[in-house]
């Protein structure tokens, strides 16, 4: 098994070196083959370790690969942590890497620099497997921070585009805001438990807090300023690393990257959006849930940032007209659904989602982009519309993607898609739950419901319904997708139909305790498995309603009454203006934080380093030796009664000093 999981780890880098350091050598379709080879074996690899841990006997496995940093009593291995959590995730994100691989190779086939772009894939889902795997908070940054370099790259894979440029630096940087607050978190964290070893933390935590008493109120960490007895500083370590998440999740105030993301090639979109980057948020959560059990405050602010994230990301995506664009704001709303689901301590719940997102998600995307390819690039769903007769395969793919987005089953039944099961339990986790924040988070959630049925059907039919809006010319040209990029879909279809009737039991039903097997902690207290199974009728139906209603009225504005979306864009200009523009926030940003930055820029470039450091440092000393040596110059003229003359004078001084200065 040790062999098996760093075959997993490692194969992937194998084909980042191979494409990235020989991929002129051996060329684009060897670059394709190795890269796409590898990873399908390491998917199937995945789905071994899948059901010999999660569903075998196997609990907990650990793999040592060599010692990394040991400075005084800091000690940390490089060693991979193989739990129910872990290979869930290796499922996932390998599963769904390969499936984009393999796609990229039609999508990609007329860039001129595909070597370059498998390598980037390969390094990406390298990066999140040492996420995934890590044994210790260090190893954790590492995959963190090398995530978002791929991220980077893979943005920004077009550079020769401005736009595509702006977006990898946007997402790199709001990311490093999220990261200084990750990095505090696991300073804190080791100041607070001498270690950064999930096994040290974790079997320190359950004893960590005192007491009621004197101690319980001590004082043992000055945080800011504040002094902080052991359950604020718990609390305060859970914050940070949840802002953290918040950056890499896209969440509330750090969620401006994740739509430029867009400007990546699509494969990239659904690598990013479905299984990769954007999990990593949920999964250092539902791994720290031993610590954020302690902290009821940090939970309750992790459900209120999920809560507003669902329904921001969801009345945003409303009215978007670039189809990845309603994607990816989907993408942002369902995140929130998940830190719901762990803020209320269903962490069973948030993983169920995360898993079977990863399936519809990627299937919409890459349906997506066999949308642009049939139609020469277009992305806006306005110059679209008549695509189901020319396309009829990427339609019922993405017909099925958005039936699982929006829960389509029927509640107290076994019939439902994967989104039914899993985003229903997070709905009614929310009603069953007993903090401050939770009957917020239910009526948001069940809105942004409404909200993503409405969305997500209003793509459907702007796209694939209704009369043909595109360019005659361009309708001539429409065309299906070559089958390397309709078996990917056909296999991720299968996910979004089943993965959650399949699963349920597992993740957050009956088989719950011998599945995750201690992989995520639930206090004595946390009584969620079992509270959410006794919610009344109408909780159960609110989804199921929510989801008609957005069906029904998408329905009425786009087919039967197209007319209405414009009449009502009109009549209610500024709400519409207000939505179409994300809530003004990169514009508050702009105005906030990057002009004010830029002015500070200037200011220190001309007046610190120009005036100042330059002035009177290099500039200013070489300036006064051009002065003196300047003069010194004009003594030499050349004349010989000028030098004999200046000799005398030497000479006469010579003198005075010797007849005056010998006196004292």
């Amino acid at each position: 098994m040790d062999t098996i999981i760093k075959a997993i780890v490692f194969l992937p880098l194998i084909g980042f070196l191979i494409a990235g350091l020989f991929g002129n050598s051996i060329g684009a379709k060897a670059s394709e083959f190795v890269t796409s080879g590898l990873m399908i074996i390491t998917a199937a690899l995945s789905w071994f370790v899948f059901f010999d841990v999660a569903l075998g006997e196997q609990e907990l496995i650990k793999v040592s690969v060599l010692r990394w940093i040991q400075s005084g009593s800091f000690d940390v291995d490089w060693a991979f942590r193989v739990d129910t959590l872990t290979s869930v995730m290796f499922v996932v994100v390998n599963t769904v890497s390969t499936l984009v691989h393999v796609y990229s190779i039609g999508y990609m086939h007329h860039d001129p620099h595909r070597p370059r772009f498998f390598a980037y894939l390969s390094l990406f889902t390298f990066a999140m497997l040492m996420l995934i795997t890590s044994d210790n908070l260090v190893q954790m940054f590492f995959g963190w921070e090398g995530v978002g370099l791929a991220s980077y790259l893979l943005i920004g894979f077009w550079y020769k585009k401005p736009s595509a440029n702006a977006a990898a630096m946007k997402a790199f940087i709001v990311n490093r805001v999220g990261d200084f607050g990750f990095a505090l978190g696991i300073f804190l964290v080791f100041v607070l438990f001498g270690s950064v070893s999930f096994e040290t933390i974790f079997a320190a935590a359950q004893t960590y807090l005192p007491a009621e008493g004197a101690a319980a109120g001590e004082a043992v960490i000055t945080l800011f300023g504040m002094h902080l007895d052991k359950a604020d500083a718990i609390t305060a370590a859970c914050l940070l690393l949840f802002m953290g998440a918040m950056g890499k999740s896209a969440q509330f105030l750090l969620h401006t990257w994740l739509p430029d993301a867009m400007e990546g090639p699509t494969p990239v979109s659904a690598l990013i959006h479905a299984a990769t980057m954007v999990t990593a948020g949920v999964f250092l959560v539902a791994r720290m849930s031993p610590l954020f059990e302690l902290s009821p405050d940090a939970l309750t602010v992790v459900t209120l940032i999920g809560a507003i994230t669902a329904f921001f990301a969801a009345t945003v995506g409303l009215v978007q007209n670039d189809i990845k664009r309603v994607i990816a704001y989907s993408t942002c709303s369902q995140l929130g659904y998940m830190f719901v689901a762990l803020g209320v301590g269903a962490y069973g719940a948030a993983i169920f989602h995360l898993f079977t997102h990863a399936f519809f998600k990627a299937l919409l995307f890459l349906g997506a982009g066999s949308v642009i390819h049939a139609v020469d690039g277009e992305q806006d769903m306005r110059y679209m519309g008549g695509l189901r007769k020319h396309i009829p395969v990427t339609y019922w793919m993405m017909f099925i993607g958005t039936i699982a987005l929006t829960g389509v089953g029927i509640p107290g039944t076994v019939i439902g898609t994967a989104g039914f099961f899993s985003k229903d339990a997070i709905i009614e986790s929310a009603f069953a739950a007993h903090s401050a924040v939770s009957g917020f988070a239910f009526a948001m959630l069940v809105i942004a419901a409404l909200f993503t049925s409405f969305y997500s059907w209003r793509l459907t039919f702007m796209t694939f319904h209704g009369k043909p809006r595109a360019s005659s010319d361009v309708m001539h040209h429409v065309h299906e997708s070559p089958q390397v990029m309709l078996v990917p879909l056909y296999i991720l279809a299968i996910g979004a139909l089943v993965a959650g009737f399949l699963f349920h039991d597992y993740f957050f039903g009956h088989h719950y305790a011998e599945f995750w097997q201690g992989a995520l902690f639930t206090s004595a207290e946390n009584e969620i498995l079992e509270e959410y199974h006794h919610v009344p009728t109408w909780v159960k139906w609110s989804p199921f309603c929510a989801m008609a209603l957005g069906l029904l009225t998408a329905w009425y504005m786009y087919i039967r009454r197209p007319d209405v979306p414009k009449y009502l864009a009109e009549q209610h200009r500024g709400l519409y203006q207000f939505l179409l523009n994300k809530w003004y926030f990169d514009e508050l940003y702009d105005f906030l934080f990057v002009r004010s930055a830029k002015r500070l820029g200037v200011f220190l470039w001309k007046e610190g380093d120009g005036r100042v450091i330059d002035g009177l440092g290099p500039n200013g000393i070489a300036a006064r030796v051009l002065d003196v040596t300047d003069r010194v110059v004009r003594l030499q003229t050349g004349y010989l009664y000028h030098y004999a003359f200046a000799m005398l004078i030497g000479i006469a001084a010579l003198v005075t000093w010797m007849m005056l200065g010998s006196s004292f």
